[in-house]
């Protein structure tokens, strides 16, 4: 794979007029493809193996909530960098996931062409699946460069979705509490 992707980068940088030949870009190819592989190493992932087991018993009911992780991302129209954070919270049902699980299914779902709309969801149906939660919150805030650097060329814009499944959907209260501790 990396061979394939190798010449398909050779092939882009000698479309745009570039010598491949040069110093500066002569292991630029292989470099590129070692990055998009590692870009996109989400697609070689699944939830079982991210969870790996860290699934445990829990008499805690109370809500949970990891903030603030970081996400790199690509855009499936253009293939440019979003970056932002993840917020996502639930509500055990006997069950809680290891802490870095949460960070790591927030990875797998990130390190895929995506859109943000679908990423937010499928981070939520994951923990939602794997906790058997009573509900789930997860919201994205992102910078998306093909927004910053072409197009409209807007430097300051910052895309937030949200998906709220079960009771972070049907109970206002359990909503209004996941937004006000996300805020500080």
């Amino acid at each position: 794979m990396i061979d394939k992707l190798t010449e398909n980068y050779q092939n882009i940088l000698t479309a745009l007029g570039e010598d491949i030949n040069r110093d500066g870009l002569l292991d630029t190819p292989k470099r590129a493809a070692k990055a998009m592989q590692f870009l996109t190493r989400g697609y070689h992932q699944d939830l079982d193996e991210v969870v790996n087991g860290a699934i445990f018993e829990s008499d805690n009911d109370e809500m949970v909530i990891v903030k603030d992780i970081e996400l790199y991302s690509l855009c499936e129209h253009h293939m440019l960098p979003f970056i932002g954070k993840c917020h996502v919270a639930y509500l055990p049902t006997g069950k809680v996931i290891g802490l870095s699980k949460i960070a790591r299914i927030v990875d797998m779902f990130a390190r895929r062409l995506q859109i943000q709309e679908n990423m937010t969801k499928q981070i939520a149906e994951a923990i939602m699946k794997v906790t058997c939660a009573s509900g789930v919150g997860v919201i994205i805030e992102a910078k998306h460069m093909c927004m910053m650097m072409r197009g409209v060329e807007k430097q300051n814009s910052t895309m937030k979705t949200s998906v709220m499944l079960g009771t972070f959907r049907s109970k206002p209260a359990t909503r209004a509490e996941f937004l006000t501790l996300v805020k500080d």
